[in-house]
């Protein structure tokens, strides 16, 4: 497949509105009194204010309000299941049968604040303070703008050789390109944030210096890698994680990514119908996605699962690899059916293997998508670090853990979420660390 085939094959189903479009939808709002739309967003973006901005042709200032309030706007855009949050929520949708088109008019606005370099963040006076924040992810990003903006001076540490976190690297392609996701990073480090690549938090710095050296200090790591499958042959070539899978169409020419002509995808989130959408795109000719459970206990939102499909994805609903098949590289895999029973921790019914049910599905690539482990090996390394089912414990309303001057927010907290709670996450915890340095500064 040539090239530019393979961009227009990723190109995102829905485009942002032009501006008269835009002035159109902006113009369906009702402005709502306590609008439903803004109290179902979790950063709880002031809807109908930022589209009575675009109605009125103030674009500058519907992306400024739109900025102050979620620092990835224009990420959380693409990407939010709006359907679900501010759009399900939307007054329209029961009036009109069509819901405002809430996440394309905060495209709209944001992307041409993006696209043509136009500041709407600027630093605080300054508080004399200084924070670290540990893990430069929509989390980390959020705390440390926020903390910017507040005046306080910021060294943000990340420990691989980029920045972003799964904000820029696993993201499926046809949501979110690497081009947009560094220029809406960019825009946030001109407020005078300090980033540090390649630095593990553990091995090349220790919490405890930096405990030291800063005034407070954010932990926002997140997880770490693919949960394994745990069964034999998943060390066989042909084998990979579903991040990794992503990633690598964010950081190579799409032409150049393998993929297998058929493809078997383990698992039920998002991530694993992210990755069997574009295996699809890449060329595979068969691509299947194994879930242990039935299509109503699948995590993935429904409308990715329609996407699925749409580009020929098929699902084997009540199944679990037991084994990869294949000598040097993979085969096949052999599952076992499922049946459901009591619910488990989850609250969803337990699946429970059913004897002599075997039966194998032919492939050549099997990409690995359960979801991702905590990063217990570096928390654990954390004097005085209370966790509770391997997540950090914090104070709900300040990200306050036990350890003094030290905050967290994000998946290490929450086991994963959407992106905008992260940014949610570390907005709060931002102001908890400013109100703590404040007092410091009282009591001194």
């Amino acid at each position: 497949m040539k090239a530019k085939e393979m961009e227009r094959r990723f190109e995102p189903l829905q485009s942002t509105v032009s501006p008269d479009e835009a002035a159109g939808e902006a113009a369906r709002c009702l402005f709502c009194y306590d609008a439903p739309c803004t109290q179902a967003c979790p950063v709880h973006i002031s809807v109908p204010d930022f589209i009575r901005k675009i109605r009125d042709g103030n674009i500058k200032g519907a992306a400024r309000q739109l900025y102050e309030t979620n620092y990835f706007a224009g990420g959380c855009a693409r990407v939010c299941p709006s359907e679900e949050l501010c759009e399900g929520a939307c007054v329209m949708k029961n009036l009109d049968g069509r819901p405002v088109p809430i996440a394309r008019l905060q495209r709209f606005a944001t992307d041409w604040a993006i696209m043509n370099r136009v500041d709407v963040l600027f630093p605080g006076s300054s508080t004399g303070k200084k924070a670290a924040v540990i893990g430069a992810g929509p989390a980390g990003y959020s705390c440390a703008a926020e903390l910017a903006r507040l005046g306080n001076r910021v060294t943000l540490f990340e420990a691989r050789r980029y920045d972003g976190g799964l904000y820029t690297h696993a993201i499926a392609r046809y949501k979110l390109t690497a081009e947009f996701t560094h220029r809406e990073l960019r825009m946030l480090k001109r407020l005078g944030i300090r980033l540090v690549t390649s630095a593990k938090i553990g091995e090349d710095i220790s919490f405890e210096s930096l405990l030291k050296r800063y005034d407070a200090v954010f932990l926002g790591i997140g997880r770490g890698q693919t949960a394994p499958l745990n069964i034999p042959g998943e060390n066989l070539h042909g084998v990979i994680e579903g991040l990794s899978f992503l990633e690598k169409m964010h950081t190579m020419p799409l032409d150049k990514v393998s993929v297998g002509r058929r493809v078997a995808v383990i698992g039920g989130g998002n991530t694993a119908v992210d990755s069997a959408i574009s295996a699809a795109r890449l060329g595979a000719q068969d691509v299947i996605i194994v879930y242990r459970r039935s299509e109503d206990e699948m995590p993935a939102y429904k409308k990715e699962r329609d996407m699925a499909r749409l580009d020929g994805v098929r699902f084997v609903w009540l199944a679990a690899p037991v084994r990869i098949l294949g000598e040097r590289r993979v085969a096949g895999v052999k599952c076992v059916r499922m049946r459901l029973g009591a619910p488990d921790a989850s609250g969803r019914p337990r699946p429970i293997p059913i004897s002599g049910s075997e039966f194998t599905i032919e492939c050549d690539m099997v990409i690995a998508a359960l979801g991702q482990v905590q990063l217990i090996d570096v928390l654990s390394k954390i004097e005085g670090l209370k966790m509770k089912d391997g997540l950090v414990v914090v104070n709900p309303k300040t990200g306050a853990t036990k350890v003094p001057k030290l905050f967290a927010g994000g998946d290490c907290t929450t086991g994963g979420g959407e992106m905008v709670d992260a940014v949610a996450d570390g907005i709060r915890a931002a102001r908890g660390m400013n109100e703590y340095m404040a007092q410091l500064t009282i009591d001194n």
